[in-house]
């Protein structure tokens, strides 16, 4: 089971049929199940009686609305697909708009996240928008009187030859009710990359103008009437929990200080939570400082970062243990045959996402229903935990959606949410809850540390003939969404494929097998989370750093090395639709990469050129990435510097170019962060960083010059989000080796480990 498979949209067109129908003054787009199509499209529209609803609707105006289920933090999703449905229809750009929707049975599955949004909305969205272009062709030569076959839908326009009518005035002069099996809805004609006229095109993103005004709302804004501030009490550990005793004298002090509440929580995402109630957030702080939480002692106390990472070594020491992900050919045979071997560990740290708005919520209790108030990324898996701890039915709880100050995978679940609720429910009024950043470390859900283990086998010739891949680390979804774990190749174990996508890769290996291990010690001490990218972010790192040492030990050139391993047979020639090509393709974007940039040129002495290659979340949703990292080592500091990253991506047909960039200029950027600054460790059971003062991610003054370009493609459009973060810390590694001779096989490669590093290198060879 692929990634794309566990957090599949709800929209299955071969289950669905569409609706298209008159409701009050607005024309209607919608799917909705075929068990459902003996009822008119209107009655259905009008009912709602259908998952999820209207797409998209177009008013007497001939404004046309695109509703958004997407969480828009950033990455401009909501001009994304609204761009997809404004090209099959036929729109003038300058009339859409877009509506980010609340929480509802009918909208199906809501998740932001994966870089899935337009991998998953492009083919429904384009149906949608065909079906409704050819229904208002079909009216607009009615009224036109005019042959069908003489009429086009453009810019908001139906044209017939020498006459034309706008959306608006149609919609004023035809009523529409219409169902569309799933079936005939298959028969409308998409248009291919070369008849586009907005899919591609430059434009802003919708999503700016409120932004820069002002007006835009995110969940840290919320106010309601009658709310009080609170601050949590963050118990020290995780789990484990229990309070011993609470002195609140020092905060009774306190003009407007309301009092706390101690929080039990039934859904059992909460151990020893404490609730601190004031008229102000800066009381609520304060409160939360003065006031003097007690514990009792728990084992999670005394689990540091290194006593996870060793308990990760000796977990992949044991093959049996492991959980099979990919088994070609014999690795034990070619093994015993060898003629030579190498081994390389490679480990990452534990990163946290440090997102610009720190997690918040607001809830109130309306009307019967609890009301929340917050921006989040997984509505469809938060909703029913906040339901398990307030003990109400999921139709009791509504997300209502807020632009998100960052999320990279934090707000994915929102467990936030949950003091929140809980404090609500305790103290009888809304509650607006703010985490301070520390809180906010404090409770983060971090990417987890890992240990990767890798055995390559050769012949006589030097060919490399096996590679065994071993590594482990905390796992998401085990912890947030066990129902999603994918089954071993074997079907003997579970694997949480976010934790160990890409080490299935594109290269052809006569030999190849990958065991993969849950780090128990990690899932016991926090909750894993998927931080941009997730497993990628150390899969990438361990297996393209990999390819170097075994190009240098075969002594090939590690370009050449790689496109020879990019032969695109058997499995790796890829499948329709979404990767269509295969091999072919990232071995393109890596002989586009070798024209731009000349890895064997020469350099000044401390500085390289290292490549590395991304293949996307997954091999059934692969976005095929290219980098060539330009960087420098100072002796003296250890610090790299980079001078240039040149980046050639490959996603298919690209939807939104300003986005488009925007996304790998993030991830890139981010990629850097990750490598060189990004890390903590555990300490006591919690992580060591707490705030900015002793958490360093990537700074202006550090940001290189960036090179990156997109193939021209109309392949079918897959995700941007993610797979530029993985490939930067492999090609900054193999820079720093052909720089300086030194091997870096731990991250992030901050200035004292490389430091080290060229010191022992100096002594060995003094």
């Amino acid at each position: 089971m692929s990634i794309s498979d566990t957090g599949k949209e709800s929209i299955d067109l071969s289950r669905r049929s569409l609706l298209i129908g008159s409701v009050g003054a607005a024309f209607m787009v919608a799917f909705a199940p075929n068990l459902l199509a003996q009822q008119s499209a209107n009655a259905m529209l009008t009912e709602h009686s259908f998952s999820p609803t209207v797409w998209y609707e177009i008013d007497q105006t001939g404004v046309i609305k695109v509703n958004i289920a997407r969480a828009e933090m950033g990455q401009h999703v909501g001009t994304a697909l609204a761009k997809i449905v404004a090209e099959e229809l036929g729109a003038n750009w300058q009339d859409v708009i877009i509506e980010h929707v609340d929480t509802d049975p009918k909208w199906g599955m809501m998740v932001t996240g994966g870089s899935w949004s337009v991998f998953q909305s492009y083919e429904p969205l384009s149906r949608a928008g065909a079906a409704g272009r050819e229904i208002l062709l079909a009216a607009g030569a009615k009224v036109l009187n005019k042959p069908l076959e003489d009429c086009r839908a453009e810019n908001g326009f139906i044209i017939c030859g020498e006459n034309k009518i706008s959306f608006a005035a149609l919609i004023k002069k035809q009523k529409f009710n219409k169902t569309i099996t799933s079936d005939e809805l298959k028969n409308y004609p998409i248009k291919s990359r070369k008849h586009h006229t907005i899919i591609g095109k430059e434009s802003h993103a919708l999503d700016i103008p409120p932004k820069v005004n002002g007006s835009a709302v995110y969940g840290i804004d919320v106010e309601v009437p009658g709310m009080v501030y609170s601050r949590p009490v963050v118990p020290p550990t995780r789990f484990g929990n229990k309070v011993k005793a609470v002195d609140d004298s020092a905060a009774k002090n306190l003009s407007g200080y309301q009092g706390y509440k101690e929080l039990s929580d039934p859904s059992g995402w909460l151990e020893g939570w404490v609730a601190v109630f004031a008229d102000s957030y800066p009381i609520a702080i304060q409160a939360a400082a003065e006031i003097k939480v007690s514990y009792f002692d728990n084992d999670a106390l005394s689990i540091s970062e290194a006593s996870i990472q060793q308990h990760g070594h000796a977990l992949i020491s044991d093959a049996d243990a492991g959980a099979l992900l990919v088994d070609v050919g014999d690795t034990n045979k070619a093994r015993k045959s060898a003629d030579s071997q190498i081994d390389a560990t490679y480990t990452t740290s534990t990163a946290m996402h440090f997102q610009l708005e720190p997690v918040n919520a607001v809830v109130e209790f309306k009307d019967n229903v609890w009301h929340i108030h917050s921006g989040n990324q997984w509505q469809s898996l938060t909703l029913p935990e906040v339901a398990k701890a307030l003990q109400v039915d999921n139709s009791k709880v509504i997300i209502h959606q807020y632009y998100l100050g960052g999320g990279f995978g934090r707000r994915l679940f929102g467990d936030y949410i949950i003091p929140a609720a809980l404090a609500a429910k305790a103290i009888g009024k809304p509650v607006k809850m703010v985490f301070t950043r520390e809180d906010d470390s404090h409770f983060d859900q971090p990417r987890s540390p890992s240990v990767s283990h890798l055995n390559a086998t050769f012949d006589a010739n030097n060919k490399v003939v096996g590679v065994e891949h071993r590594f482990t680390s905390g796992w998401p979804t085990k912890a947030m969404a066990p129902g999603f774990l994918a089954p071993s190749k074997d079907g003997k174990k579970k694997i949480d494929m976010f934790s160990a996508s890409g080490s299935d890769h594109w290269y052809s290996l006569p030999n190849h097998k990958v065991l993969v291990y849950n780090n128990d010690l990690a899932q016991k001490t926090f909750v894993p989370g998927w931080l941009r990218s997730v497993g990628p972010g150390w899969i990438q790192w361990s297996v393209e750093s990999f390819m170097d040492e075994l190009a240098h030990k075969s002594g090939q050139d590690p370009t050449q090395f790689r496109l020879a391993l990019l032969d695109a047979q058997g499995r790796q020639a890829g499948s329709a639709p979404h990767s269509v090509g295969g091999a072919k393709r990232l071995k393109n974007v890596l002989e586009t990469l070798a024209k731009k940039v000349d890895t064997q040129q020469s350099l000044p002495k401390n500085q390289g050129i290292g490549i590395a290659l991304s293949f996307g979340q997954e091999r059934s949703m692969p976005t095929w990435v290219a980098l060539a990292a330009h960087i420098e080592v100072n002796p003296e500091s250890g610090k790299v510097h980079i001078h240039k990253l040149t980046c050639v991506v490959d996603c298919g047909v690209v939807v939104h170019p300003d986005g488009a960039l925007a996304q790998l200029e993030g991830s890139l950027l981010w990629g850097v962060s990750l490598a060189l600054h990004e890390g903590t460790e555990f300490k006591n059971g919690q992580v060591a960083s707490t705030n900015l003062h002793n958490y360093s991610p990537l700074r202006m003054k550090d940001v290189p010059e960036m090179d990156i370009s997109f193939v021209e493609s109309d392949e079918f459009p897959v995700g941007l989000g993610e797979p530029g973060t993985t490939v930067v810390a492999p090609a900054i590694g193999n820079a720093v080796f052909n720089a300086t001779g030194v091997r870096l096989r731990a991250l992030p490669m901050t200035p004292t480990s490389v430091k080290a590093q060229l010191d022992a290198k100096q002594g060995v060879n003094a």
